[in-house]
């Protein structure tokens, strides 16, 4: 039999997510809204319809097409918590963005549906527009309130800016309910874009009978909003481009940040909050976590630690990457001398990189040739050199045609990746589609050779331990060839040698 202690202790009890209101002290009388409400200026003209709205029609029906008769959900994504009651900043699913247009920290919790027509598919774009001033949201909602987050758009603004039909999110559950079944409506829905998005997906699917082969549907939908990127269109190209003269300056803003980082026991991180700061401010931010690798931290393929120090004599590897607005991202990698000039030893090892960059791009500039021979012949000139500074235990020839592969040790990873609204793009695309492919007109990709040797090698002689260099460009395949994106910025020993002392002085 509970008491009277253990009845109020109920009656008070809070959940968790309840107590997460206790720091609150919004006023909740009828008064104040009202009071509120009252004598504000008009709003100034809103959005105008975005460069990318002439672009995304043409994406939306390549992939309906795909799937004739089904409705397809493409999520934005939401907010994720950081910690306690704190958000990470927002970034919207690339398919979700690819298909909208919308970047940058646009519409946390939307969500793209394609409904399948007669004459084809319909798109609507469900979000969460702005309330009025006199809504209790407006002041007192932390998620979408105005006060809190800034003036969400109206359901009219959305659609001048995105040329998609619009409702609220409110009705969404309603509207992929619809018509759903066995003889009439599939379903898919983007998987891993939304947790919440997907168990609704599930559930309508339950209630209709179409669970079967469910995962399967999803991860085709994926794959298929993958392939669809392999060729960029020309906005996407523009956008490229930008990404990179961003990213150009972002190294230059790297480089004037040395005689600081030199000077500071965790050197590498003036490096990479000197790249940060510029890619926030002349775009949405960085494409991936920079990498400021100095000395024998080069031999880390990712390190991202960078809480090293920057010392006079050593390398510095860089790897960054800024993302600009419409959420496509440059992936360039330069490895720098810190004192502004390569000891000869340094020089020999960057120089072998550098030949391995030149025979791949010769290699994609051939008719014909596939992905996979980009990396194919940078391995080549790798092997080679390796083999001329008596390094490996067999011939180049022997290394590359064996299943040995012991030039691998020395660059493991991959010379190239497709680029775009993920700095790792097209990522689900079949292989071949990819690695298989014939390289076509619209892509872009990287070719990013390295050489590691780590100072605890002893395959490798003494003068070369601790040196590791990489150098990384963005590529794009036009109808004449490929042509170097990042070719305004210093790859050369000389050039870079030149670049740093019009920097430094």
């Amino acid at each position: 039999m509970t008491n009277e202690k253990d009845t109020a202790a109920q009656e008070t009890a809070q959940t968790l997510a309840e107590r997460g209101n206790n720091r609150s002290h919004s006023p909740k009388s009828k008064e104040f809204r009202e009071f509120i409400g009252q004598d504000w200026a008009p709003r100034g003209p809103g959005p105008a319809r975005s460069a990318a709205a002439d672009y995304t029609p043409a994406r939306r029906e390549a992939l309906a097409q795909l799937f004739p008769g089904e409705r397809l959900v493409l999520p934005a994504g939401d907010l994720k918590v950081r910690s306690n009651d704190t958000d990470y900043r927002f970034r919207a699913h690339s398919a979700f963005s690819h298909m909208t247009g919308l970047g940058g920290e646009d519409e946390p919790g939307a969500v793209l549906v394609l409904n399948p027509t007669a004459a084809g598919h319909e798109a609507t774009l469900y979000f969460h527009p702005r309330a009025s001033r006199s809504a209790e949201e407006f002041y007192a909602d932390p998620r979408h309130g105005e006060f809190w987050v800034g003036a969400r758009l109206s359901a009219e603004e959305m659609h001048t800016l995105t040329g998609i039909k619009v409702a609220h999110i409110d009705t969404m559950k309603d509207a992929l309910a619809k018509d759903l079944g066995a003889d009439q409506v599939r379903i898919r829905v983007m998987p891993q874009a939304d947790e919440s998005v997907s168990a609704l997906v599930a559930e309508l699917r339950a209630s209709a009978g179409l669970s079967e082969d469910a995962e399967q549907a999803d991860i085709e939908l994926a794959t298929a909003a993958s392939e669809l990127r392999l060729r960029k269109d020309a906005y996407e190209v523009s956008e490229m481009r930008k990404a990179i003269d961003v990213t150009h300056q972002g190294f230059t803003e790297m480089i004037r940040a040395i005689p600081a980082a030199v000077q500071h026991w965790r050197g590498e991180r003036i490096i990479e909050g000197a790249f940060g700061a510029h890619a926030r401010a002349e775009g949405n931010g960085l494409g991936y976590e920079t990498i400021a690798a100095s000395g024998n931290h080069a031999n880390t393929l990712h390190w991202i630690t960078n809480n090293g120090k920057v010392r006079e004599g050593d390398l510095i590897l860089i790897d960054a990457g800024a993302e600009v607005d419409s959420l496509y991202t440059a992936d360039i990698t330069r490895t720098l001398p810190v004192s502004g000039k390569f000891s000869p030893v340094q020089r020999e090892v960057y120089d072998a990189v550098l030949a391995a960059c030149e025979t791949a791009l010769a290699a994609a500039n051939e008719p014909g040739v596939r992905f996979r021979d980009v990396h194919a012949a940078a391995m080549q000139t790798i092997a080679e050199h390796l083999e001329r500074w008596g390094i490996l235990p067999v011939s180049a020839e022997e290394s590359l045609a064996g299943t040995a592969q012991y030039h691998r040790r020395w660059m493991p990873h991959g010379t190239s990746h497709h680029l775009g609204i993920d700095v790792h793009d097209c990522a689900q695309a079949k292989r071949e589609l990819y690695q298989d492919a014939v390289l076509e007109p619209g892509m872009i990709f990287t070719i990013e050779p390295g050489l590691y040797f780590r100072e605890d090698d002893l395959k490798v002689p003494e003068q070369f331990r601790g040196i590791g260099v990489r150098i990384e460009d963005d590529i794009l395949i036009t109808e004449h060839g490929a042509e170097r994106l990042s070719e305004s910025i210093p790859r050369t020993a000389d050039e870079v040698e030149e670049w740093m002392a019009r920097i430094l002085g």
